[in-house]
């Protein structure tokens, strides 16, 4: 059990700490390109993503299973032909999918970008689609290679190469962009174009880190071939195809934010042409699917590491059929996710001025879109934790059918919203199909566990109210700080998100350690720390 904690633990640090770097760069780069050119920047990395899971269609993560289901049995043989035959899958699945990005560049810009627009030609979006496509060749292989490592129950590779990847990523893209900006007196457009070639040199950097490990590890790994029992001699097609029955569902669940906004990329323009800001159309988009997005993310990063914990005793209790197990597993999961997110999100919204300025510049645009679309960062959370669910529970199937419907609602109303209220439309679909998809995932879980709990309703409107307590002493705050400290500078900006978040914070934990909810929520850990300050 310690291994296994140790191991979790790993790979959670590392994976946090990549996300978090992932955040940060934007902030340098955002200085050096500006504005009106940060934009460009999505328009490649979204269909990128979309064609990156095709690529690895969940395969690492079932592999994984497979390694370490044949090496319980003794049969390490089977896992290590599995390796030879997933390494070159991925290597095949990646240099088409690059082949197909690569050749579908020009039809994608064409059909992302009004040639009316001011900000970015077809020729500017094809070309950064392009250039991201090589790290298609290289990212599928490194992935299935970390799948074999961890069948091993050995996170530190994957751990150690995510955390490389981006480091190399980001300082490639930091220092390319520099350089071509500022030595090679090239233009913002430019850089963004040699900036996406980061993500193929960030994942060339993670697979010397696996290679390294694999010369370290391979002996004893030999070692473990050398003594195995009689191979099960697996054929690879039945292995492929219960993969691929696995892998579907987990493909699905990775690409679900992506592809909302895959639709605002490709519908955005249309919605927008009949506006009155027609000409800011790359601009908000590039605030909304880019800059406001990396914000929303950062209380998501914060509950789903917390909640999906929770999920493997899911599967266990389902199969041990404890109910009464499960039940409280539920419980505690859906109450975790709101106690995380909700007060991360209504403190980022009240502060979405002083927190726009600080990542990127005082914008009165930018911190709109914001604040009206942090809150769907309660959505972003849910849905993969109610997915999550319903993989614990063998109701994977659910999971493609609910989240097609929520993506087909998103991209039926995406324009006619877009047109009625611009950006906001576009927020508006997006929490409309993510409330559907939820809302069916939970009632399959209903339905399947007879699952009804009063206690959750309970305890949900009581975080609800310390919300509202938190968030009044928040504005109260920010009322008596505009006598004193303004914006005009991005250290009084960070100045202000100190003192309201501090004061903000202390209220909401005094609140749920005073009531105890904290220490109902996570245990008795929290409650021997608790109870010496008298709580």
């Amino acid at each position: 059990m310690s291994t296994l904690i140790k191991g979790t633990a790993i790979l959670t640090l590392g994976l946090f700490l990549s996300k978090v770097l992932g955040v940060i760069y934007i902030i340098p780069f955002y200085s050096l390109v500006g504005s009106d050119n940060i934009g460009l920047y999505q328009y490649a990395y979204i269909p990128y993503n979309l064609m990156l899971a095709v690529a690895i269609s969940g395969a690492p993560i079932a592999f994984s299973k497979f390694v370490a289901k044949y090496n319980s049995l003794g049969d390490y043989e089977t896992g290590r032909r599995l390796l030879r035959s997933g390494l070159l899958t991925m290597m095949v699945t990646g240099f088409v999918s690059f082949l197909a990005l690569y050749l579908l560049a020009d039809v994608i810009a064409q059909i992302t970008i009004d040639p009316e627009d001011k900000f970015f030609t077809v020729t500017d979006v094809a070309d950064v689609i392009r250039w991201v496509s090589f790290a298609l060749i290289v990212v599928p292989f490194m992935s299935l290679w970390r799948g074999f490592f961890q069948g091993y129950n050995y996170m530190m590779p994957t751990a150690v190469s995510q955390l490389i990847e981006q480091i190399v990523r980001i300082i490639f893209l930091l220092a390319g962009a520099f350089v071509v900006i500022n030595l090679l007196g090239g233009t913002p457009k430019t850089a963004v174009q040699f900036a996406v070639l980061s993500a193929a040199v960030g994942a060339l950097g993670g697979v010397l880190v696996l290679f390294y490990y694999w010369k370290k590890r391979k002996p004893e790994y030999d070692e473990l071939r050398a003594t195995s029992v009689e191979s099960y001699d697996v054929g690879l097609r039945d292995m492929y195809k219960e993969i691929i029955a696995y892998a579907i569902p987990v493909v699905f669940l990775g690409v679900a934010n992506p592809l909302f906004q895959f639709i605002d990329m490709l519908t955005f323009n249309m919605g927008m042409s009949s506006t009155d800001n027609v000409e800011n159309t790359s601009l908000y988009l590039g605030i909304l699917n880019l800059t406001a997005h990396k914000l929303v993310m950062i209380p998501v990063m914060l509950a789903t590491g917390f909640s999906m914990a929770l999920i493997p005793l899911i599967t266990k209790y389902f199969t041990l059929n404890e109910h009464k197990a499960l039940t409280r597993t539920l419980d505690q999961s859906f109450q975790m996710i709101v106690f995380l997110t909700l007060p991360a999100v209504v403190g980022m919204t009240l502060l979405s001025d002083e927190l726009y300025h600080i990542f990127y510049q005082n914008s009165e645009i930018g911190s709109e879109i914001l604040s009206h679309y942090l809150p769907v960062a309660i959505l972003f959370s849910l849905f993969p934790v109610t997915a999550s669910i319903l993989q614990g529970i063998n109701q994977q199937k659910w999971i493609i059918l609910n989240l097609l419907t929520g993506l087909l609602l998103k991209l039926s109303l995406n324009i006619p919203l877009i047109s009625m209220f611009e950006t906001d439309g576009a927020i508006a679909a997006t929490i409309i199909g993510y409330s559907v998809a939820i809302a069916m995932n939970i009632g399959v879980i209903i339905v399947t566990m007879q699952y009804r709990s009063s206690l959750v309703i309970r305890r949900l409107f009581f975080i609800i109210l310390m919300n509202a307590v938190m968030a009044i002493v928040v504005l109260l705050t920010l009322a008596g700080l505009e006598l004193f400290i303004g914006m005009d500078s991005k250290f009084q900006s960070i100045v202000r998100i100190l003192i309201v978040g501090g004061i903000g914070g202390a209220v909401y934990g005094f609140i749920a350690l005073r009531t105890g909810i904290a220490q109902k929520l996570f245990g008795e850990r929290l409650t021997k720390y608790t109870r010496k300050f008298g709580f």
